[in-house]
């Protein structure tokens, strides 16, 4: 009985060792027929013991006379003929049994006629030593008539017979001639290419589980070149006769011993497939710790092959380890969170079953704070020996940041932006920020506070003071504004599906504006407070630059005013987008907004708080609030109701770049619902864009038109900013 243990690699295979005796061994055994060599004389004399001493001070002896000619002086004799190689017989289709040879030979090429003939059958092969009987040809002598590059291409015969049906597919991506084949080719490159592929063959046999294969193949020639073709006899398929996996008996749980077992999933009988050893492996490393096995260990497999039977056993080693629970989260990051924040921003709590996916998300969570240059989590064993504690270690990283921005829009004119923060001035997660903006339409400065992971995971806490001064088209407001929001929103990190926020502002303005009843500019002062909120749901693929999927928004702001007296009103509005992908990787994106103020009339509202369309996020083509109804000077009112609508396609034309051909359209109502008189003075805008896909984000420069402008407006209009429109 033939027995070889082999480890599961790129392949499993047998290798046939064979022993033969190395060049010394016949010089050995006739050693005792050569005279032995007269003795050099010497002028030492002898010591006095009797033994010859080599002196240094002895002159050399001479050498005698070796006898023999230099090469260049004999010349040597002719080589006669080699005689022709006998002609092996067909190959059989589907010979079983054969056994394996790495270094099968190639068919024989016949000189004179280019023709190629067949392989050596399974057959013919020597079952003692496991080697063909017939040396056939390499090759080298159909490649060498010619002096070029050549062009090849490449052949398999006998795949019938293999039952996996990705073995082609598998060849195709690993060939050493295919990865070259778009390019002629050397007859040594061809030669090397051919033997790297048929060691290749043997490899995928192997992990397919036909131990018995053979593999040879052969040169010819055709209209397009060289052909290679590679001859496989599969033989039968190994299947396991015995599957053991010990390290489970330390489990005193029959129900968990039998679980694990069925997660590894391979049983008696089953082929012997190198990828499906690999695969349980990582199911197994995968669903222990998932599972409470922090300390899981998968060993390294043993197999061994039965020429005899045809079979094999799978011997899987697993330290499954003590099955545990969480235990306490131990902080060691320099008072950046301390234990207590770690503990209400993880997933998991104390006394669940462990689980390697809470580890993965706390350590994800850390990372989206921005405020952790490192992360390691570590389970520790507990004393209790029931519960595992987490050792989270955290090197900070930098926390204070300086920004900046510049801007340009047609209507808008410029913007500078900038703004200092330090992440963690009020640990833990607690950020102080200082922004001002200089532009040719609004000032402002504003600091703000902002805590992240507030009061548990995934919700922000901000408090903003903000002082501003906007000279806008439809008005001039000077504004003090007080707010307050608790949100909870996507980041890079973490995009969620749904999102909401709470919002409270209290704001004092006084702005100058067109009152129709009046005809003329009033300036007014008000007092606003407000409250209310928003959900979304996002259900596309990417939060910067969404190929498909579709997002949906609700936003509603009761709010009252006083102005010589208190009323009251609510603003709402609805938002959805919709991406689609397209032939080529291009996307069409389209977008609906609806909103409506209720409970006013649209002079006593403060301009500030009314609706408008027109700009780079809105109504491309028309300046910023240049849709919509206007004062006898040309200036925006403002409206109590709106409606928008884009649609654009995104087209790759080239590396990072696209084109996207837009429209938008948008109408702005006086009244609290929009009627046909304003759908008829809707305005629309067209135009191209292009994007720069950078690693932070698409950059969106987009160049728009009016397609019905008015009297006033602008004929082109540029917008830049990050990310998409929508």
């Amino acid at each position: 009985m033939q027995r070889r243990a082999i480890r599961t690699g790129l392949a499993l295979g047998v290798c046939v060792a064979a022993l033969a005796c190395g060049p010394g061994t016949a010089h050995a055994q006739d050693a005792a027929n050569i005279p032995p060599a007269e003795p050099a004389p010497t002028d030492a004399p002898p010591a006095d013991n009797g033994q010859d001493i080599l002196s240094v001070d002895a002159p050399m002896a001479d050498l005698p006379d070796l006898g023999v000619d230099w090469p260049d002086a004999t010349p040597l004799p002719a080589l006669p003929p080699l005689p022709p190689p006998p002609a092996p017989p067909p190959i059989a289709d589907g010979a079983a049994g054969a056994t394996a040879n790495a270094d099968a030979p190639n068919a024989h090429v016949d000189i004179a006629t280019d023709d190629v003939a067949a392989p050596p059958q399974a057959e013919d092969v020597d079952i003692a030593t496991g080697a063909l009987p017939v040396q056939v040809d390499d090759g080298a002598a159909i490649l060498a008539g010619d002096s070029g590059n050549m062009r090849y291409h490449v052949e398999l015969q006998g795949l019938d017979d293999i039952a996996n049906r990705r073995f082609q597919t598998r060849f195709d991506a690993l060939s050493t001639l295919l990865a070259g084949g778009d390019a002629a080719a050397s007859a040594a490159q061809i030669l090397r290419r051919a033997r790297e592929d048929s060691q290749l063959l043997d490899q995928l046999l192997d992990n397919d589980g036909y131990y018995d294969a053979m593999v040879s193949h052969s040169f010819a020639r055709d209209a397009d070149g060289v052909v290679i073709r590679y001859y496989i006899a599969a033989g039968p398929r190994y299947h396991y006769d015995a599957v053991t996996l010990p390290g489970l008996e330390t489990l005193h749980d029959a129900g968990e011993v039998a679980r694990i077992t069925r997660l590894f999933g391979i049983n008696v009988g089953d082929a012997v497939l190198a990828d499906r050893i690999a695969k349980s492996q990582s199911v197994l490393a995968a669903e222990l710790p998932e599972t409470g096995y922090p300390f899981a260990r998968v060993g390294q497999e043993s197999l061994i092959v039965d020429h005899d039977s045809m079979a094999a056993q799978l011997t899987q080693p697993i330290e499954p380890g003590a099955r545990l629970r969480f235990g306490r989260i131990l902080a060691d990051d320099g008072g950046l969170f301390g234990a207590p924040h770690l503990v209400r921003i993880a997933r998991f709590q104390t006394g669940e079953m462990f689980r390697q996916s809470g580890i993965e998300d706390l350590r994800r969570a850390i990372i989206a704070t921005g405020l952790a240059a490192s992360v390691r989590i570590e389970p520790q064993p507990s004393q209790d020996g029931a519960s595992t504690d987490i050792a989270v270690h955290v090197a900070p990283g930098p926390l204070r940041s300086l920004t900046g921005a510049i801007g340009y829009g047609t209507g808008d004119g410029y913007r500078i932006e900038l703004g200092w923060q330090h992440r963690n001035l009020f640990p833990p997660e607690g950020a102080l920020s200082l922004r001002g903006v200089l532009g040719t339409r609004e000032q402002l400065g504003s600091v703000s506070f902002r805590r992240q992971n507030w009061q548990g995971r995934d919700r922000t806490l901000t408090i903003e003071l903000l002082a501003s001064n906007a000279n806008l088209p439809a008005f001039d407001a000077r504004t003090i504004r007080v707010a307050a929001r608790i949100e909870r929103t996507s980041t890079l990190l973490y995009q969620k599906h749904w999102t909401w926020s709470l919002e409270s502002e209290l704001i004092g303005t006084d702005e100058r504006a067109f009152v129709q009843p009046r005809m003329a500019l009033v300036s007014r002062r008000y007092a606003i407070a407000s409250i209310g909120g928003y959900v979304a749901y996002d259900g596309s693929n990417d939060l910067l630059d969404p190929t498909r999927g579709f997002r949906v928004s609700a936003r509603l702001f009761p709010e009252i005013s006083f102005q010589d007296q208190f009323f009251g009103y609510a603003r709402a509005q609805i938002d959805a987008s919709g991406y689609w992908p397209l032939a080529g990787r291009s996307v069409l994106a389209g977008r609906l907004r609806l909103a409506t103020i209720a409970g006013a009339s649209r002079d006593a509202i403060a301009p500030s708080r009314r609706l408008y369309a027109g700009g780079g996020s809105s109504v491309r083509g028309f300046g910023y609030q240049a849709v919509g109804p206007r004062d006898p000077l040309g200036n925006p009112l403002g409206g109590r109701s709106l409606g928008e609508f884009s649609l654009e396609a995104r087209v790759p034309v080239r590396g990072a770049f696209s084109l996207v051909p837009f429209v938008d359209g948008g109408a702005i109502g006086s009244g609290a619902m929009l009627h046909g008189s304003d759908f008829s003075d809707m305005r629309f805008g067209a135009g191209l864009g292009v994007r720069y896909a950078s690693n932070f984000g698409p950059i969106r420069v987009d160049v728009g038109t009016p397609i019905n402008p008015r009297p006033g407006d602008n004929r082109i209009a540029v917008y830049v900013s990050l990310g998409q429109a929508f």
